[in-house]
């Protein structure tokens, strides 16, 4: 049976910190988000992981890891603003979700009264949104709303603005179904024309030739670091 498969929310976003105490006590603190995990990170030496929560199944995490730069340059690592440049594939800014505009404005209250200045709400039509900085120059938005309409929001001149044929835009609306066999589908052969992880090459080609049964093996760590048993 065919169907439209797809990510339905993100688990968590990984952000590279080089003081992640900071980090959690600022999403704990100042946000109300409970720290569920921290932990060295899994086969990397001297980095820490840690998750604080958004829901049971949505979580910002950090990574700590002593190589990361001390470094921060608006424009090119960072977003000055939520309308700044920054390196394609960096992150602009992260919008994290409240069910009502009543907790959107208890939210507001809760940042502003840790002395952190917030700008809002700023009304979006398909949703209600503020801003604030976070620790080490991250730009944060809570935001609530109603779903997007496509046919309201998505503009024809944006989109023959950015290379958009008619095909393609109905492609993008409607993703195809994905008829799934019932053997696993083979790791396609390196092709530097897509999309890799930037490991280094060697290395990433012999990855590429092992099987996920061998590359679950060796990487897998299944077990906690304090034992409940």
């Amino acid at each position: 049976m065919s169907t439209v498969i797809h990510p339905s929310a993100v688990n968590h976003l990984a952000i590279a910190t080089r003081d992640i105490k900071g980090q959690i006590e600022f999403f704990s603190t100042v946000l109300g988000c409970a720290l569920k995990a921290l932990y060295p990170m899994h086969g990397a030496d001297g980095v820490w992981h840690g998750f604080v929560e958004l829901n049971p199944k949505s979580y910002i995490a950090f990574v700590y890891h002593p190589g990361n730069p001390d470094t921060k340059q608006y424009g090119v690592t960072h977003a000055a603003d939520p309308t700044a440049p920054v390196a394609p594939g960096a992150m602009q800014h992260v919008a994290l979700w409240v069910d009502t505009d009543d907790e959107l404005l208890a939210l507001r209250d809760r940042i502003r009264s840790h002395g952190v200045p917030v700008l809002g709400p700023i009304d979006h039509g398909f949703c209600r949104s503020m801003y604030f900085g976070g620790p080490e120059g991250i730009v944060l938005e809570l935001t609530t709303g109603d779903s997007i309409d496509p046919a309201a929001w998505i503009d024809p001149e944006t989109v023959t603005t950015n290379g958009i044929s008619a095909e393609e835009l109905e492609t993008y609306k409607h993703p195809a179904p994905f008829d799934r066999s019932e053997t696993p589908v083979a790791q396609p052969a390196y092709d530097p024309s897509k999309p890799h992880m930037a490991y280094p090459d060697e290395v990433y080609q012999l990855i590429l030739t092992m099987t996920d049964e061998q590359v679950s093996a060796m990487v897998s760590y299944p077990d906690p670091p304090v034992r409940l048993d």
